[in-house]
């Protein structure tokens, strides 16, 4: 999945744009620098994968705390990140803070003693200034090399995949009004359905990569039928692939992808259809199905000139109410963490808990954050506005789950068992040979 992951990131700089914002910057070094150290005269070395615009991005938001502290902050990024850092933290020439685009890297090099756990309070601070707080420290805390768990990864740059697409003309036109539960939005496709219309545009074509996109659906379907601590179990093999509840969510999704009155050409489409393809039925006239659901990258595929917020919005992919379950969210992000120990690099952690830090990206391009502090009129344009919002809703917040398995499974059997899914082999069996694979596993 993680082809995927950097796909996604490059596309969302395509779908904000890059607004004409203020940096913040003086505020910003104002607020950072009451109470922290004079840092002149050390050099902090940052490393990870963003480039080209990004690295201006991050470079924009270092730039405050150089100026508070007197700290020289190199950042250097590399499309490698994920081979690179393996090699440095090996060889003992790490940079100070690494930023890792999924956990589960970090989690190994956390396992072999590779990472500084971050300062003692961080965790809590995390807990009482991020939505679904909880969330956030579960996936930045590992084992270290002796087993005990600590608080290693500070999130900071989230993406949101819990969204559905639609066109707001469409609606309006046929009386319909956006579902705020999962009974809502079920029984909002059976009314298309008895209007003559197909709800749904589902496609799971990737090339190499086909699948990927109906692992996000069932992870979704996970966090909306169980609570997260199974959902947790599940993503670490704590239970089987096909266990019922497992089982279950995968039919879940079945609900949608295979019912031909649901999905546009039907489901023998779903698998054929490439993802990137998909989502232009919402735009064809009449219209070939009336909602996509796909993560906030999706747009970068939409018809050019598509405006929006007028041409086409979106809305949270609800949870169901009789289950009170809250409102989960499902998608991805980096995290900050010491790989090689100094004053500077722990000042640096603290300086990304500023709503300074977060607030001078919101206001740029492709970035979105769950700090509870920020200025939500910050964002640079109405639609990373609204996925604020999701964001600060959140009860509970859960990483893509296909991208903390296995390579094996996670991006192989997991793609390919939903792609014999969509095709009519039964849910069971699906899970069944995805936990074969799983057990195959040395």
């Amino acid at each position: 999945m993680l082809d995927m992951r950097r796909e996604e990131c490059m596309h969302k700089n395509l779908i904000t744009g890059v607004s004409a914002a203020v940096l913040l910057m003086a505020s910003g070094a104002v607020a950072f620098a009451d109470g922290h150290m004079d840092l002149k005269g050390e050099t902090i070395t940052v490393f990870g994968p963003w480039l080209g615009v990004d690295k201006e991005h991050i470079e924009a938001v270092l730039a405050p705390f150089e100026e508070a502290t007197g700290a020289n902050v190199e950042y250097a990024g590399s499309d490698s990140f994920e081979q690179q850092i393996v090699i440095d933290a090996q060889a003992g020439s790490a940079p100070n803070v690494s930023i890792f685009p999924q956990p589960g890297l970090a989690a190994d090099l956390a396992s072999k003693g590779h990472l500084v756990p971050l300062s003692e309070g961080t965790a809590d601070w995390v807990k009482e200034n991020y939505a679904a707080g909880q969330s956030w420290v579960d996936l930045g805390t590992y084992a270290d090399k002796d087993g005990n768990p600590q608080h290693y990864g500070f999130f900071y740059k989230v993406d949101v995949k819990s969204l559905v697409w639609y066109s707001p003309d469409n609606f309006e036109d046929a009386g319909y009004t956006v579902p705020e539960t999962m009974e809502d939005l079920l029984a909002l496709s059976d009314q298309i359905v008895a209007d003559g219309g197909t709800p749904w545009c589902i496609g799971l074509g990737s090339g190499g990569a086909t699948g990927w996109p109906a692992t996000d659906w069932v992870e979704d379907m996970m966090l909306r039928t169980q609570p997260p601590e199974v959902y947790d179990q599940w993503v670490k093999n704590e239970i089987p692939f096909n266990d019922p509840r497992v089982v279950a969510a995968i039919e879940q999704f079945g609900k949608f992808a295979r019912n031909d009155e649901w999905v546009d050409g039907g489901t023998a489409a779903v698998s054929a259809t490439d993802f990137r393809d998909s989502p232009k039925g919402l735009f064809s006239v009449p219209p070939k199905c009336y909602m996509h659901r796909q993560a906030s990258f999706i747009p970068s595929f939409f018809p050019e000139g598509t405006e929006l917020g007028t041409d086409a919005d979106f809305f949270y992919f609800p949870a169901y109410k009789n289950l009170n379950l809250g409102s989960p969210v499902l998608g991805a992000g980096t995290l900050f963490a010491i790989t090689n120990e100094s004053k500077g690099a722990h000042a640096l952690i603290d300086y990304l808990k500023s709503a300074e830090a977060h607030e001078i990206w919101m206001a740029r391009a492709g970035f979105l954050t769950p700090h509870k502090g920020v200025d939500l009129d910050k964002y640079a344009n109405d639609t990373l506005r609204g996925q604020g919002r999701i964001l600060l809703n959140a009860t509970t917040f859960r990483f893509d789950g296909s991208d903390l398995m296995p390579g094996a499974v996670g991006a192989g059997s997991f793609w390919t068992g939903m792609v014999d899914y969509a095709g009519g082999k039964p849910a069971a069996d699906v899970a069944k040979d995805i936990q074969d694979s799983w057990d195959s596993i040395k």
